[in-house]
């Protein structure tokens, strides 16, 4: 597999919606390296910490200075261009760490199935370590044709 993920799960509730979190990445993951071509010539790495409303707030707070709650958190490991130095040079690289909220995750997908808005969600983080921002419309336009791209090769 080219791309690999490490799931931790803090919060026991999320076995309640995702039976084997683990299990069910790295099968959308597998997908997702069928049709993506960056994914097929470099091995990526990241974590995914699956988290409840104390945790996301605390990592909020700390890293982000916003005492909040959140639906996700991203951290990448690389600014973009070392990242794309990286990329260029064909090597393993480790892209950072998301975190997701269940109790947010619950919420958003209110309007629509759970597993959805997961995806949704995961794949948000994932384009945030790859280096997407949506500060600017245009960046967000791109980083969202990026995302449908993604989320279409899951399905």
């Amino acid at each position: 597999m080219m791309i690999k993920v490490d799931v931790l799960t803090n919060n026991k509730d999320w076995k309640i919606y995702i039976k084997n979190p683990t299990i069910y990445i790295k099968r959308k993951l597998i997908k997702v390296q069928k049709k993506i071509s960056l994914f097929k010539k470099i091995e990526f790495n990241f974590t995914l910490l699956l988290s409840g409303d104390k945790e996301i707030r605390k990592l909020n707070k700390k890293f982000r200075k916003k005492d909040k709650i959140t639906d996700i958190l991203s951290f990448p490991f690389h600014e973009k261009r070392k990242l794309n130095k990286l990329i260029s040079e064909k090597k393993n690289i480790y892209l950072g760490d998301i975190i997701i909220n269940l109790n947010k995750t619950i919420k958003q997908s209110e309007k629509q199935f759970f597993f959805i808005t997961f995806d949704k969600l995961w794949i948000h983080g994932l384009s945030h370590l790859l280096g997407y921002r949506h500060k600017l419309n245009r960046d967000y336009l791109i980083m969202q044709k990026f995302e449908n791209k993604i989320i279409k090769s899951t399905q």
